[in-house]
């Protein structure tokens, strides 16, 4: 290589590093609230838009507006208190059973407004299923555990059809070689990541389009939680997932698309490996870096 080229050569690369660090450099202000990113996607299996949630005078949620996209991980992280696991209750409407709580804007699911007065909540939950940060199998033995919501709402035809359901649902959990040999024995003997999983089961078990995850490893040891990790990113071929987790390392595993919130506000979205290499908002870059959370 010339001496020409080589000094051609070192200012390029010296360019590159320079516009990076001047990208990195120009973040959006601290107090600028307005969301920033890639919270639209294209063709989405579910729209919310200027969600706002109250508990009687206290606003934890501020008109936020975001997409969940088919067949995709969507993590949101922020810290704690920051609104995250309240947003996700509105996506089912598990917020309903808070006293004092009052949801406005649209959420949106099969071109249906689920805050609608006349939508069931019942089979909604059954379409937009939740794993909560504890394990919580039902009193029951593990095939009961799978079986109860497929029976509930008739997604059986025959014994041999749930039967069926209740195999294949603990199969896509991971679960069946481990538990088929005793599936009358009670799922709260199960260890704590078989527990989870048969929860996932159970979930799943209905036929969701979308499953909601609060949390669900934090519980978990670090086996079971790379266990579950694994089974997360095989389901999302079939659902789409939104998971609310505080281990940011465990968002940057398993989500495609990552959401920010602090103090109720959604403040960035984007492709998860941007938001943890260069963020836009100086807010998300001092929760990533550890100055505050």
């Amino acid at each position: 290589m010339s001496t020409l080229e080589t000094t051609v050569s070192i200012y390029d690369d010296f360019a590159a590093v320079k516009a990076k660090t001047e990208s990195r450099s120009r973040k959006v202000d601290r107090d600028n609230r307005e969301t920033v990113g890639m919270p639209f996607v294209a063709n989405p299996r579910m729209t919310c838009r200027q969600v706002n949630v109250f508990y009687g005078e206290k606003h934890a949620i501020k008109n936020v507006s975001i997409d969940i996209g088919k067949n995709e991980v969507l993590a949101m992280i922020g810290p704690s208190g920051c609104g995250k696991s309240t947003f996700l209750r509105c996506l089912n409407r598990m917020n309903d059973t808070v006293a004092g709580c009052r949801v406005t804007g649209e959420i949106h699911l099969d071109n249906r407004n689920i805050y609608d007065g006349n939508i069931d909540v019942v089979p909604l939950r059954a379409q937009v299923g939740m794993v909560f940060q504890k394990p919580n199998p039902f009193p029951k033995s593990i095939y009961d555990n799978v079986a109860y919501g497929p029976k509930i709402h008739g997604l059986a035809s025959s014994r041999t059809e749930l039967a069926d359901i209740v195999e294949d649902s603990l199969k896509r959990a991971g679960l069946w070689n481990e538990v088929n040999d005793r599936l009358d024995k009670p799922g709260t003997g199960l260890s704590g990541g078989q527990q989870q999983r048969l929860c996932i089961a159970r979930a799943i078990a209905v036929r969701p389009e979308i499953i909601l995850m609060d949390e669900p490893c934090s519980a978990l040891d670090p086996i079971a939680t790379a266990t579950v990790e694994e089974l997360i990113s095989g389901l999302k071929e079939q659902y789409s997932i939104v998971i609310v987790t505080h281990n940011m390392q465990q968002a940057a595993r398993v989500s495609q698309r990552t959401a920010y919130f602090h103090l109720g506000d959604l403040v960035e979205v984007g492709q998860t490996d941007r938001i943890f290499t260069n963020p836009s908002h100086q807010l998300t870059e001092d929760y990533i870096t550890g100055r505050f959370g």
